[in-house]
């Protein structure tokens, strides 16, 4: 077998041509050719590079490009000579009867640009695997974003007409008037939340916060396991500080209705056990997976996320939690590299287009602004874009003790029931903001709607 380095990279001239005289040929032809994202890199030849190039000038320009107004382009330009000359411009339409085929032509010179770009990335791959100074990981991050980048369908356009995102957009409000469904996302499983989100939506990102030893994990295990369990919806769940035995056990607790001390301890009956096999053997069949990486860096979490999704068709990631992903740079002050999590998460959602909720630390200002004050959205500014960023921003705020009886007891809400707790629903971009009671089930570290539990 010849060697690599012998061959000449994928290329057609012939097409080539036939791209470029179509264009000049039929004002069309170039309108779908820019549709396809076609650039002047794509061309391998040199000379069509710059035909290309002043194809596009022109077309900014408001002007139509054909064999005069290009060779002038070039001429202006000064590049008239690495287009090949005068003549060769002027023959580029001499061979083509119309512009009808131009998407055949504009695709067979993607794929071949495509084919040449892969050989890039490859070189680029074996000088990486020789540099020392990167770890493989790094290394494999870097070769899965190329492909990532590679593989975006070059035949989505940046842009749409409203016209053509109107028939999208009909179709879906036609659905949702014939179904009437106010849950058009992935349910939470708190029908209040519900109503006012109409679930989790796809490409959002959404933050669930609140100070320590509030219930965030508990509050997020509960609708993962809502999702995975009940809707048989694939569900990734990443924890940064809880090991996978530990939350399988609060997701056992909970389901089972077992206390947790019990499960640790050993000390629970015969008919707790019976219920602990018969939510395990439901357990074991969902779409419900951990993913258990103590010091996990935001490009492996990005990884692993992807992976998921390709593999597993993950349709919904929860994220335990934001302070304890860690970032690749270590010069950078912390604030900052929480920023850039942040974004960078943002944009996971996007790609991914599922919903990402992220767990968050509040900051220690609500602690000194007064006790019992619930938090703002102002709690997480020193957290950098995090508000910026967020589709959806949840609180979860403990209520306070009520005022002391009449006969000098103080009444505490905090009962042998539960912790109630409010979720504030503090910023959406899609929606009403509010309220919505909870109690905290310690002992089975799950959340129930305050109304179910009176």
């Amino acid at each position: 077998m010849a060697n690599l380095r012998d061959l000449t990279p994928p290329h057609d001239d012939e097409l080539e041509r036939l791209t470029l005289g179509s264009m000049l040929f039929d004002a069309d032809a170039l309108d779908l050719a820019v549709q396809h994202r076609l650039v002047p890199a794509d061309f391998y030849t040199r000379s069509h590079q710059r035909i290309f190039e002043a194809v596009i000038s022109l077309d900014n320009k408001g002007l139509r490009p054909d064999i005069q107004t290009v060779i002038q382009e070039l001429k202006q330009s000064g590049k008239i000579d690495e287009a090949g000359g005068a003549a060769y411009v002027s023959s580029l339409t001499t061979v083509i009867p119309s512009g009808a085929n131009i998407e055949y032509y504009a695709q067979a010179v993607l794929d071949l640009s495509l084919r040449r770009a892969l050989l890039r990335v490859a070189s680029e791959i074996g000088v990486s695997a020789y540099d020392e100074s990167k770890t493989s990981p790094e290394i494999l991050e870097e070769v899965e974003q190329h492909i990532f980048e590679l593989s975006d369908n070059p035949q989505s356009s940046y842009y749409n007409k409203i016209g053509s995102v109107l028939d999208r957009t009909i179709d879906k409000i036609s659905e949702a008037f014939d179904s009437k469904k106010t849950v058009t996302g992935i349910p939470s499983g708190y029908k209040k939340l519900d109503d006012m989100t109409s679930g989790f939506q796809p490409s959002e990102f959404i933050i669930l916060g609140a100070r320590p030893s509030l219930g965030k994990t508990a509050l997020a295990l509960n609708m993962a396991a809502h999702i995975a369990f009940k809707l048989k919806c694939p569900t990734a769940f990443f924890s940064l500080e809880m090991s996978d035995i530990a939350l399988t056990q609060r997701l056992i607790s909970s389901e089972a209705g077992v206390e947790g001390y019990k499960l640790r301890s050993g000390y629970f009956s015969s008919s707790d056990f019976n219920n602990i096999l018969k939510v395990s053997g439901k357990m074991e069949e969902a779409p419900f997976f951990i993913v258990d990486m103590p010091n996990m860096k935001l490009r492996e979490l990005r990884t692993q996320a992807r992976k998921l999704c390709s593999k597993e068709g993950v349709q919904i990631i929860f994220v335990d939690y934001l302070g304890l992903i860690g970032h690749e740079s270590k010069t950078l002050p912390r604030h900052e590299q929480i920023s850039e999590i942040s974004r960078s998460l943002k944009s996971l959602a996007r790609e991914l287009k599922i919903p990402v909720v992220v767990l968050c630390q509040l900051n220690r200002e609500m602690e000194r602004t007064g006790l019992g004050q619930p938090p703002t959205l102002a709690n997480l500014r020193d957290s950098g874009s995090i508000e910026q960023d967020a589709d959806l921003v949840m609180f979860l705020h403990k209520k306070q003790p009520g005022k002391p009886k009449k006969d000098g007891e103080e009444e505490h809400p905090e009962d042998a029931d539960g912790f109630p707790t409010e979720l504030i629903i503090a910023k959406q971009r899609n929606g009403p903001i509010g309220k919505i009671d909870l109690v905290l089930q310690s002992k089975y570290t799950r959340f129930v709607p305050l109304e179910k539990e009176h």
